[in-house]
């Protein structure tokens, strides 16, 4: 089936122009992120704007993967200029605040950055890892027409959604800088307001009966709360 939902289009289709126009463009992010870490400039916490580079490093490769393994719909060109430059920006962002550039000081290392390290790393796993089940699953000639409920996602509905939520929280608290936590906040009222409803509503109508009795028994987002 095809159409809109969550204000992307479900239509299956390559659009491999857009596809590595956005990745060039975030490609882009990621050289001005390295470039602001390891190009000398004379930031308050350097070990700190490392980290930061290195976490835009980890999210490009996996966006990489995204756009060209496991995403099997067209991306229209409105959506990838959007996003490169919201990636842009929280990219950049949290490497300025993690550099010290708002806080004027470095701030050590301590059990903040274990947990933010740790739910960056986390997060990044379960957004991929369950995008990749679902990805070989798909493959299989049986699996025309089914709606996908194993792995990851028999216990939410939207775990790669849930992955991004605790990817970027842990990224947020590796900033080191309670303004960043507006990202992975904004983020995550978007998914449970916007776009897993809006979600919901599309595989509803595709799948039916095998869909709403996949909604009767999982998690929309959080196991065990919602």
């Amino acid at each position: 089936m095809a159409g809109k939902a969550g204000g992307v289009d479900r239509t299956h289709g390559r659009s491999i122009g857009v596809k590595l126009g956005f990745a060039a463009l975030h490609g882009l992010s990621v050289l001005i992120c390295l470039w602001l870490a390891f190009g000398g400039w004379d930031w308050p916490d350097p070990m700190r704007a490392k980290v930061m580079a290195g976490a835009a490093v980890l999210y490009f490769l996996r966006h990489l993967v995204t756009l060209f393994v496991l995403l099997h719909r067209r991306v229209e060109l409105s959506e990838g200029l959007g996003l490169a430059a919201f990636i842009a920006s929280f990219e950049i962002g949290f490497l300025l605040l993690g550099a010290g550039a708002v806080a004027g000081e470095a701030r050590a290392f301590g059990l903040w950055d274990v947990v933010g390290g740790s739910l960056l790393l986390i997060g990044s796993a379960v957004n991929t890892g369950s995008e990749l089940q679902r990805w070989a699953w798909k493959k299989q000639p049986s699996s025309k027409g089914h709606c996908y409920t194993g792995g990851l996602f028999a216990y939410s509905m939207h775990v790669n959604y849930l992955g991004d939520s605790i990817l970027f929280t842990g990224w947020a608290i590796l900033a080191a800088s309670i303004w960043a936590g507006a990202v992975p906040l904004m983020m995550t009222l978007m998914f449970v307001f916007y776009h897993i409803p809006a979600l919901d509503r599309y595989l509803a109508d595709r799948y039916g009966a095998e869909f709403s009795a996949y909604a009767a028994r999982t998690a929309k987002f959080v196991p065990g709360i919602y």
